[in-house]
C-alpha cells in the first residue's frame, strides 16, 4: 500500500493546458473517486499517475518515492480499464495469470494468488472459459484478478463500469468497495458518475475544466457543496436553482428573493452576507421541499409526475426553472394543479450569482 501526492501537477499539450496546478494528498489504504464532466480532465489526471501520460510540471509521489520520470511497471502500480483489456484468445486463468508469466514468476508463486483471487471474485467456475464466453460483469472481474494478482501498492479503475447494463454497475460497484475493504489498498477511481462518487468513495474530488473543485467526504460534499458546479453536479434529481434579488419584505418581516418573473421566494433564515440588492441563486434539494396546505412559501404548477415506486418526482416550474419535487408519499396530485410549497431554512443554500461560491 502507499499514499500519493500530487503537489501542483500540471498537463500541457503544445500551448493547451489541460490540468491546471493539482494538489491532492492520499492516505495509504484510502479510496478516492475523481468524478466530474466528460472533459473534465480526470482521466488525463490518472494516466500521468499510472505513467501513460508525461506529466507537465509539478511533483508526483507514490509511497515516498518521486515518481514522475519512472516507467508504468516501476510503480507497482495495477489499472483496471473501462474496455476489460482481455486478451480474447487466453482463458481467464491465463489471462490472470499474463502478468506474473511476463514478469517470469514461477506458477508455484503466482497459482496460491491467482486461485485466491479467483475465490474472491466469484471466478472460480470460469477460469478455464474464454472472454467471450463471459458476462460484462465477468469480465470486469478477471480485469480486477489480473490486477489483484499483481499485489500492487496503488489500484487505478478507470470508469471501469461504463460499458455494463445498470442492474450490473449496481452489483459491481458493492463488489469493489467490498474488494476494497478485504485488500485495503490505496484506490484512485475515476468516473463520470456521480451516483458511483457517492456510494463508493471515502473521499470525492470534484473536477471541472482541469481543476479541483471541492474535495471530501460524499456527505459533506452533498450537504454543503461549496460552489453552483459541485451542488448542480452531485444529487439525482439535481439541485433546484432559481436566481433573484434579495429584497426587503413589508414591514420588517425579513427578506424574499425577488426572481425575474416578478414572484418572490420567501427566506425564512438569510446570512448577513446576503443583504438587500445582492444577486443570489437558491439551491434546494427535491427531497428537502415540503408540500403543505397552508400559506405557501411558493407555487409551483405541477406538470410532470414521476412515480417510481419509493418515491414520486413532481416537476414544475418556478421562476422560469424546471424544478423537481421528491415526495415518498403516494402523490394524488394530477398534471396542472398547483401545489404549496415550503423551503425549510435549514435546507436552503445560497450562492453568489456572479461568481458561484457558496454563501450559506
Amino acid at each position: 500500500m502507499a499514499a500519493v501526492q500530487l503537489s501542483g501537477i500540471f498537463k500541457r499539450y503544445g500551448d493547451t493546458q489541460v490540468v491546471h496546478g493539482i494538489d491532492l494528498h492520499i492516505d495509504d489504504g484510502e479510496f478516492v473517486v475523481l468524478v466530474g464532466p466528460s472533459g473534465c480532465g480526470k482521466s488525463t489526471l490518472m494516466r500521468m499517475v499510472a505513467g501513460l501520460e508525461e506529466i507537465s510540471g509539478g511533483d508526483l509521489m507514490i509511497g515516498g518515492t518521486r515518481a514522475n520520470s519512472l516507467a508504468p511497471q516501476q510503480r507497482n502500480i495495477s489499472m483496471v480499464f473501462q474496455s476489460y483489456a482481455l486478451y480474447p484468445h487466453l482463458s481467464v486463468y491465463e489471462n490472470i495469470a499474463f502478468g506474473p508469466r511476463i514478469r517470469k514468476e514461477s506458477s508455484t508463486s503466482f497459482k496460491p494468488r491467482i486461485e485466491a483471487a479467483a475465490k474472491m471474485l466469484n471466478l472460480n467456475g470460469y477460469l478455464d472459459r474464454l472472454p467471450r464466453a463471459l458476462s460484462g460483469g465477468q469480465r470486469q472481474r478477471v480485469a480486477m484478478g489480473r490486477a489483484v494478482v499483481r499485489e500492487p501498492s496503488l489500484f487505478l479503475f478507470d470508469e471501469p463500469l461504463s460499458n455494463l447494463d445498470a442492474k450490473l454497475r449496481v452489483q459491481m460497484r458493492t463488489e469493489i468497495k467490498a474488494l476494497h475493504q478485504r485488500l485495503k489498498n490505496t484506490v484512485i477511481y475515476v468516473t463520470h458518475d456521480q451516483i458511483e462518487a457517492m456510494t463508493m468513495a471515502d473521499r470525492i474530488v470534484v473536477m471541472n475544466a482541469g481543476r479541483i473543485e471541492q474535495i471530501g467526504r460524499p456527505l459533506e460534499l452533498y450537504d454543503h457543496p461549496a460552489n453552483l458546479f459541485v451542488a448542480s453536479f452531485l444529487g439525482s434529481p439535481s439541485m433546484n436553482f432559481a436566481e433573484g434579488v434579495i429584497v426587503n419584505r413589508p414591514q420588517g418581516a425579513g427578506v424574499a428573493l425577488k426572481l425575474a418573473d416578478g414572484s418572490e421566494i420567501v427566506l425564512e433564515r438569510a446570512p448577513a452576507s446576503a443583504r438587500a440588492g445582492a444577486k443570489v441563486t437558491l439551491g434546494v434539494r427535491p427531497e428537502h421541499i415540503e408540500t403543505i396546505t397552508q400559506a405557501p412559501d411558493t407555487m409551483m404548477e405541477v406538470e410532470v409526475i414521476e412515480p417510481t415506486g419509493a418515491e414520486t418526482h413532481l416537476y414544475g416550474k418556478i421562476g422560469g426553472n424546471t424544478w423537481c419535487v421528491t415526495t415518498r408519499q403516494r402523490s394524488q396530485v394530477e398534471p396542472g394543479q398547483r401545489v404549496a410549497l415550503r423551503l425549510p431554512a435549514e435546507h436552503i443554500h445560497l450562492f453568489d450569482t456572479e461568481s458561484g461560491r457558496r454563501l450559506v
